[in-house]
């Protein structure tokens, strides 16, 4: 049986992250030995190492909870985990080329400064006024 920080220390999660799982039901509340400290098994590990994995992969709470529901058999739960995966796909692509944007715009901006140290800053100019950019990137 593991504490609480021996559990944080293992994966990576900070103490109060996984108490906010535990909160918000994510994460099943714990036994607690004699003392009343938390005490989790393997399962706790695993449950909350799937969970560190999920949200590295930039997952949603929600996203993670509705995968976490699922019992593993091919069929119904294999179609609705590829269903959320493609999902959280589409989405990064979609922050990946917005990105892109802005690091375009970002570019273009830092080339109208000439370096120079009199006058108007052609950057702060660019920045103030939207109407100056080159596209939509809001």
């Amino acid at each position: 049986m593991f504490s609480i920080g021996q559990l944080s220390k293992a994966t990576g999660v900070k103490v109060p992250t996984i108490r906010y799982y535990e909160e918000i039901g994510l994460l099943p509340e714990p036994g607690r030995n004699a003392g009343n400290q938390r005490r989790y098994g393997q399962d706790g590990i695993d449950a909350l190492g799937f969970i560190k994995h999920a949200r590295d992969l930039g997952f949603s709470l929600e996203d993670i909870r509705a995968l976490m529901g699922l019992d593993g058999n091919l069929g119904n739960d294999c179609a609705e985990a590829d269903r959320i995966a493609r999902s959280q796909l589409a989405n990064v692509r979609a922050r990946i080329r917005k990105l892109e944007q802005l690091a375009a715009e970002l570019e273009r901006i830092s080339q109208l400064c000439d370096g120079g140290n009199g006058g108007c800053c052609k950057v702060l100019t660019a920045l103030g006024d939207h109407s100056q950019c080159a596209g939509e990137h809001a």
